[in-house]
């Protein structure tokens, strides 16, 4: 008989509980954290269906990865890295699948100049950061998209927080040139 879980459980409880073969725990664990997957492979892709499919994808590897979470840091910090594996896995299969397309170019062929002319100021500069190398893409997603500071951001990158302010730094040029640019267009 499945035990009753309730909202105030801990992630580290329901961890314990999910890798023990809690099929209530593991969902409650997956519904708890579910919009932070989904937030974080939207800002990395930029498009709702592939956001979707990541998260999903998260989902089903939670399955078999819980097991293996350790504890040594915060839950969404391993998660973190969890959704960005699933989104660059997701990259590489559409890149083999077809050629990529300039993102400003492309954009306004489908769309026409006048529609890509109102987007969002907002949208526009995520487009422009989905454009940056990965590392620094990265950094930006997570000081700027979730507000973790540079050294919380270091934790989860795996780098030190010397660098996170290095890959912000370049990130911010490259982001000046490529809102230049895209208003150019």
């Amino acid at each position: 008989m499945a035990m009753m879980l309730d909202d105030e459980a801990s992630d580290t409880e329901l961890i314990g509980r999910a890798k023990d073969g809690d099929r209530d725990a593991f969902g409650q664990l997956v519904a708890r954290h579910y919009d932070f997957v989904y937030r974080v492979a939207y800002r990395w892709c930029g498009r709702k269906a592939d956001a979707e499919d990541i998260a999903q994808d998260v989902c089903v590897r939670l399955g078999r990865a819980i097991r293996d979470y350790r504890g040594g840091g915060a839950f969404t910090t391993w998660l973190y890295a969890v959704t960005l594996n699933a989104a660059r896995d997701l990259a590489r299969k559409s890149a083999r699948e077809s050629a990529k397309t300039e993102a400003y170019g492309g954009h306004a062929l489908i769309v026409g100049p006048a529609q890509a002319a109102e987007e969002d100021p907002v949208d526009e500069l995520w487009a422009a950061v989905r454009l940056l190398p990965d590392k620094q893409r990265e950094a930006v997603l997570l000081v700027y998209g979730e507000g973790l500071n540079h050294a919380a951001a270091a934790e989860t990158m795996a780098i030190s927080e010397a660098t996170v302010s290095w890959h912000i730094h370049e990130a911010k040029k490259r982001l000046k040139v490529l809102m230049r640019s895209a208003g150019e267009v």
